[in-house]
């Protein structure tokens, strides 16, 4: 591992500029939940890749999802392919049944039901009447137990919490046919709703908190990393792939299709992690201790290729950038699954960031961290086109302990 911030004055150990803040601002505020990414990936990822790519780059979309992949070669498909993969999915909150008293039930997804309390979110609902305009609903909180006074005594006393089938939406209706109130505004059930909360710097040195860090921080990561390949002017050796996908949330479904699709050699994800030196009451579970504002993670296990993680700690290490090691199992629990999953041939790993609070509306983390990867992945990028890598080099490096030397003899 390395903490290359005693010999480094790269970005990573600077303060993230209001500029590139904004840019992330932006991509992790749009409405992006599960099987709605278009918002993102179209509305701002796609302008951001045509106004920082070179001219002979090309943008790829597909049919059954929103997912959107920045080619930097599309003519020499036959170069090794490295996938650089973010996803725009959101976990995507829904209405799931209308009360007669207005009450607006819904579906917490993988939020816990009891970080939801309270706050404020955006409902996206259509217009009566028509099949294709959405509306925005704004100024409805999630609530479940109305007030503390309604709460039986263990859930008073934090015995017992509140259960996923209590959580409503509340729109302050009053009156009669509330029931019929809600349904006039177009709402049914299966609407996505999401926490309406944007990131903002936080107190602690370049430390900042919002909701949905997981996940549009991978992707402003690839579109980083794209920005600073084409001001390098580009790649002679190698293709890179940069890609916003769908559907991670519920399976890896985008990334799968994208690497069915376009048959990368190398996959790197880059979605969060966590920082488990923080975390309460795991101790005992003794977890590897990723930490925020120590650099990216770097996953070890699972699918992972030991070739590529040694090529980005290199690289990582020639650059002074930070990274520690992050211990997964059978599955990275990443976008960095997507070859395996679509049986693709491709070597693999998973970059990220160790954040705090992961699915609930105030997740944390550190843009020096979130700049080391993409400083990290670029530098690697870099590395394997200078050396003009191929398959057949990753075919021919894969680790082989029985040449281990003994350790003292």
């Amino acid at each position: 591992m390395s903490n290359g911030n005693e010999k480094s004055t790269g970005p990573w150990i600077q303060p993230m500029s209001e500029e590139t803040f904004t840019l992330m601002r932006d991509i992790l505020g749009a409405p992006s939940p599960v099987g709605y990414e278009g918002a993102m990936t179209f509305g701002v990822v796609e302008p951001y890749f045509e106004k920082t790519k070179l001219s002979h780059w090309k943008c790829v979309k597909f049919v059954g999802n929103a997912s959107i992949v920045l080619d930097t070669d599309p003519e020499h498909t036959d170069k090794l392919t490295v996938l650089v993969v973010g996803h725009a999915d959101k976990i995507r909150c829904q209405v799931r049944h209308i009360s007669d008293d207005g009450k607006i039930y819904i579906d917490s997804d993988s939020f816990l039901p009891m970080t939801l309390l309270g706050h404020e979110v955006i409902l996206f609902s259509r217009e009566p009447g028509s099949h294709s305009k959405t509306r925005i609903l704004r100024g409805g909180t999630i609530e479940a137990l109305g007030a503390i006074h309604f709460a039986d005594a263990k859930t008073r006393s934090g015995d017992s919490g509140v259960k996923k089938e209590q959580l409503y939406l509340e729109l302050q209706l009053h009156g009669d046919d509330r029931k019929a109130q809600v349904e006039a505004l177009g709402i049914r059930p299966g609407d996505p709703i999401l926490i309406d909360r944007k990131i903002k710097r936080g107190f602690g040195e370049d430390s900042f908190y919002g909701a949905y860090l997981d996940n549009g921080l991978g992707v402003f990561c690839a579109v980083e990393v794209g920005r600073l390949l084409a001001e390098a002017g580009g790649l002679k050796n190698i293709r890179c792939l940069l890609a916003a996908a769908s559907h991670e949330e519920i399976g890896r479904m985008g990334s799968r299709v994208i690497a069915g699709e376009m048959t990368p050699d190398v996959v790197i994800a880059v979605d969060v992690s966590h920082d488990y030196a923080a975390a309460p009451n795991i101790g005992d579970r003794r977890m590897t201790p990723t930490t925020m504002g120590k650099g990216f993670t770097l996953a070890n296990g699972a699918i992972v290729s030991e070739q590529l993680n040694s090529i980005i700690e290199a690289a990582a290490e020639k650059a002074g950038i930070p990274y520690q090691a992050s211990v997964v199992g059978r599955d990275t629990g990443t976008d960095g699954m997507a070859a395996f999953l679509a049986a693709r041939d491709a070597a693999a790993t998973s970059i990220g960031f160790p954040i705090r609070n992961m699915h609930t509306p105030s997740e944390s983390g550190h843009t020096g961290d979130v700049l080391a990867a993409i400083h990290g992945i670029v530098a690697a990028i870099q590395a394997m086109d200078a050396a003009a890598m191929t398959r057949d080099d990753f075919k021919k490096g894969h680790a082989r302990l029985d040449q281990a030397t003994p350790i003292g003899g």
